[in-house]
C-alpha cells in the first residue's frame, strides 16, 4: 500500500510492549499446561495535565492509539497541533497539550460499545458534510481479501480474548492491528493514517467485531466508503452507513457475507453453488424408526 508521509511529524516515544503474556493454567484433565494469555493494561492519557480517560489495551501501539484516539473523539484536527506525545509505562500514562481543551469537553455521549463508554464532541456532528465516494466491488475480491485476513489474527489465535481490525487497499492488507477492544484496534489504525497522511477514499475497514453506529462513525472519519466485519450490525449503525453512503457488509467469513447497505455496489461474480437441502430424515433415523415399529 502506498503511503504519502506528511511533512510534519511530532515527537513520539516508542513504547510498544509484548502482545501476551506466558502463564500456566489447569486443564478439565488436572493437568498443567504452559500457554499464553493477552497483556492488558491500562493507559491513562492526561491533557494538559488533566486526566480525561484510561484505555484499556495490550499496550503494542500506544502511541498510534492515543493519536487516533484524540482524532476520532475530536479533540485534535489537525496532526500540526500535535507537538509531542509521550508514553510512560512506569506509570501507565501518556500526555499531551491540546488547546480550547474545556470547550471540546462540553459535550459528551456514552455509548455501549466495549473498551470506551465515552464520546466526545457529539457522535453526528457534521455527518451531514461528510461525502464519500462510492466504490464498486467484486464478490470474488471480497472472498480474495477474507482469506488474506485468515492469516493476520496472530495474538487471537495464541491467546484469545482480542479483536483485530485491518486498513485494506483491493486485496492487500496495509495494516493489522489487534487490542483487547475493537475501538482501539480501529483507534490505532486512524492515529496510522493521520500519522501518515493516508487517504481512506480507495480502502477498505475489516473488524472482527460488530459494527456499532461509533464503529461506523469513526470508519466514516477515516474517510473510508467501505466496512466489513465478521461480526454483525447494529440498527443504529446501520441507519449511519445509511445516511453517509457506506457500503456496509458483515457476517463476513469463509463464502459467506450479507450486505446491509450498498448493495448497489456489489458485482455479484463468484456466487457459490446453492446448498443441496439436507433430508428432513437421515438413514440412520430411518432405521430407527424402522426398528421401533417392528417391536
Amino acid at each position: 500500500m502506498a503511503i504519502t508521509h506528511s511533512t510534519y511529524q511530532p515527537q513520539l516515544t516508542d513504547a510498544g510492549l509484548e502482545a501476551t503474556a506466558a502463564v500456566t493454567a489447569i486443564d478439565e484433565s488436572g493437568q498443567a499446561r504452559k500457554g499464553y494469555i493477552a497483556a492488558e493494561r491500562a493507559l491513562t492519557i492526561y491533557l494538559n495535565k488533566r486526566e480525561i480517560v484510561t484505555l484499556m489495551t495490550l499496550g503494542t501501539n500506544p502511541e498510534l492509539l492515543v493519536l487516533g484516539w484524540l482524532k476520532n473523539q475530536r479533540l485534535v484536527h489537525d496532526i500540526n497541533d500535535v507537538q509531542s506525545l509521550q508514553v510512560d509505562w512506569e506509570t501507565d500514562s501518556v500526555f499531551n497539550q491540546v488547546a480550547d481543551l474545556d470547550k471540546k469537553l462540553g459535550r459528551k455521549t456514552v455509548t455501549t460499545g466495549c473498551g470506551q463508554g465515552t464520546v466526545f464532541g457529539g457522535l453526528m456532528v457534521d455527518l451531514d458534510k461528510i461525502n464519500l465516494p462510492r466504490v464498486q466491488i467484486r464478490q470474488s475480491r471480497i472472498y480474495d481479501l477474507l482469506s488474506v485476513l485468515n492469516h493476520h489474527n496472530d495474538v487471537y489465535k495464541r491467546a484469545g480474548a482480542v479483536h483485530g481490525c485491518a486498513l485494506c487497499e483491493n486485496t492487500q492488507m496495509g495494516l493489522f492491528v489487534e487490542d483487547v477492544g475493537r475501538h482501539n484496534a480501529v483507534d490505532a489504525i486512524a492515529g496510522h493514517m493521520w500519522l501518515h497522511n493516508i487517504s481512506g477514499h480507495n480502502k477498505f475497514f475489516y473488524t472482527t467485531g460488530r459494527l456499532t453506529s461509533e464503529m461506523v462513525i469513526k470508519g466514516v472519519q477515516m474517510g473510508i466508503p467501505v466496512l466489513l466485519s465478521r461480526s454483525g450490525v447494529t440498527h443504529m449503525g446501520l441507519e449511519v452507513a445509511q445516511k453517509v453512503g457506506v457500503t456496509l457488509i458483515a457476517r463476513a467469513k469463509g463464502r459467506h457475507f450479507l450486505v446491509y447497505n450498498g448493495a448497489e455496489n456489489i458485482e455479484f461474480d463468484a456466487i457459490p453453488e446453492p446448498l443441496q437441502a439436507k433430508p428432513l430424515q437421515t438413514e440412520s433415523l430411518q432405521k430407527n424408526q424402522q426398528a421401533a415399529q417392528s417391536i
